[in-house]
């Protein structure tokens, strides 16, 4: 079941080119997924980019590749999960995962959604879609769960390892623009920003994140300051800026640590009779704790720093996870992400 529309309007059209190949299963996830965004988005196209034989084929597909709102753009190649960059850019140039983004430089789609492989991903749009003027490097930008139930979107998760002061200023500016195009909470019109650092004070920290933090509170942004690790999950700020080292680090820990809890808990709850018998009560409320720390929910993170909308799924990401990378493309899309990044810069430049 994909996930239900968030405030997004009913009107206009919105089309997404979607790389069903892409991913560890292909097909068998993103054709169930796309059947089921359609059914509670009413005003979607989807451009179904692959192998059009094998998407016809496929016993997943059923009626979706008749539905009215859906159309397949044939596409002949396949990054795999293995393929070096050079391949991705230069041997396979039309592969679904290239021939998905040029859906949206073409201006087919207004956003681009793949479960394929990241570093083939991000140099594939970076490529053929450009950075915005003012952005030295794209980020990759996802969110994360925490207690207030709203989520808080960290960046970078992978994509510069190495970053310098100004680079974390530009990541805080796109991460604002995200968050004010995609969620919807008291602090969406000005989202806190804050810096990841090993304490408060401003003499913690390497001189690359003291630097920033100087850089930050002189940009047009909600900066909060420096914030510890603690805090993503409390929910006191909106969005977090880190390196790319740190923040892939720190996104696997959670997901690992999410599968833990929800795994352990059922297991708890099965290992005897009486423990099942008390659990009969308790597991509505149970079933609503597991529902929140599923890090499924927070599948689809955003390439930031791009003349164009692309959103990354997890590789692993099962058909209910893929709904939300669509659903997170179509609500940048739908709310204007690009224009505010945009006009973000342009104040910062200004």
């Amino acid at each position: 079941m994909s996930p239900s529309p968030t405030s997004a309007p009913t009107h206009n059209t919105i089309t997404l080119a979607v790389d069903v190949m892409g991913g560890d299963t292909g097909l068998a996830v993103t054709l169930p997924a796309c059947a089921a965004f359609l059914g509670t988005h009413t005003n979607a196209i989807l451009l179904l980019v692959g192998d059009e034989s094998k998407i016809r084929a496929n016993t997943h597909a059923g009626n979706l590749v008749n539905h009215p709102r859906i159309r397949i753009v044939h596409a002949s190649e396949l990054v795999t999960m293995d393929d070096a960059l050079e391949v991705a850019l230069r041997r396979k140039k039309d592969s679904s995962m290239r021939v998905t983004i040029n859906q949206v430089k073409e201006g087919t789609a207004q956003a681009a959604v793949s479960a394929g492989n990241t570093g083939a991903l991000m140099a594939v749009a970076r490529f053929v879609l450009k950075t915005l003027d003012g952005i030295d490097r794209p980020a990759i930008a996802s969110v994360m769960p925490n207690m207030d139930n709203t989520g808080t979107t960290v960046l970078d998760l992978g994509a510069n390892v190495d970053c310098s002061a100004e680079h974390l200023q530009q990541f805080a500016l796109m991460g604002s623009a995200l968050v004010s195009a995609t969620t919807h909470t008291a602090h969406t019109d000005n989202p806190r920003i804050g810096l990841l650092n090993i304490g408060h004070e401003d003499i913690k920290g390497n001189e690359v994140v003291k630097q920033a933090s100087i850089l930050l509170q002189k940009t047009p942004i909600n900066f909060v300051g420096n914030i510890e690790a603690d805090t993503i999950f409390e929910g006191g700020v909106e969005v977090v800026v880190c390196d790319g080292f740190v923040g892939n680090v720190l996104v696997k820990t959670a997901e690992g640590l999410s599968k833990m809890i929800r795994t352990r808990l059922m297991d708890e709850l099965t290992q005897s009779w009486w423990r099942r018998a008390g659990s009969a009560t308790a597991m509505p409320a149970l079933n609503a704790f597991r529902h929140k720390i599923d890090n499924r929910r927070y599948n689809g993170a955003a390439l930031l720093g791009l003349r164009g909308v692309v959103f990354k799924s997890h590789g692993s990401a099962d058909a209910y996870a893929f709904g939300f990378a669509l659903q997170r493309a179509y609500d940048a899309v739908a709310h204007d992400m690009l224009m505010k990044t945009t006009q973000m810069l342009e104040k910062l430049q200004s």
